[in-house]
């Protein structure tokens, strides 16, 4: 996990069109920066924390829920992960189905829509992951995790969120665990216009 955070250059994930250079040498500090659209890039320990919980294998299916610049995307596709990615901000959508070939991380399939909703037409996925505040788990996202799979949401409407980690046991059963707080910007339904 840490080598393939290593390989992904995170200081190209950052709006730039804002002019403001001065991100540039904040690029590897252990903070979350803006990259367009009210949405920032994670911290990089956050990315280091939800990708190892996840505890992925090459060849995982993973349903990743809020694309944002592709950082998280591109950590995900260095594992060897099948990647499907949602974003709801169309801005920011159109900016990385673009981007992330470019720089060579063309693996992913990304998808403008609701998070809320995943990508039943993908499904069973192996892991997981959303990477904004959920006021509550999705059922749809549930029921899209196949048996044994992971999923890892941060939960909660406030400024912080407490990260829950969740194995699904059987069709309607689940192991739980919290594991700490973050700060997440929130995941919003429906999509976004913009």
């Amino acid at each position: 996990m840490l080598a393939a955070i290593e390989k992904v250059p995170r200081h190209l994930f950052f709006d730039n069109t804002t002019n403001r250079p001065a991100l540039l040498d904040h690029a590897y500090s252990d903070k979350a920066l803006p990259i367009g659209a009210g949405q920032t890039i994670s911290h990089p320990y956050t990315v280091a924390f939800q990708t190892e919980q996840l505890e992925i294998k090459s060849g995982d299916k993973i349903l990743e829920i809020g694309t944002g610049c592709g950082y998280q995307t591109a950590v995900l596709l260095e594992m060897g992960a099948k990647v499907y990615s949602i974003e709801r901000q169309k801005t920011l959508f159109d900016k990385t189905k673009i981007f992330l070939p470019y720089i060579g991380y063309g693996g992913a399939k990304l998808i403008y829509g609701d998070g809320y909703k995943g990508l039943p037409q993908f499904a069973p996925f192996d892991k997981i992951i959303v990477t904004a505040g959920a006021p509550y788990i999705p059922n749809d996202l549930l029921e899209q995790l196949k048996v044994g799979g992971l999923i890892l949401i941060p939960l909660g409407e406030g400024e912080n969120q407490e990260m829950i980690w969740l194995k699904k046991k059987s069709m309607s059963d689940f192991d739980r665990k919290t594991l700490g707080s973050f700060k997440f910007v929130p995941l919003l339904q429906n999509k976004s216009g913009n």
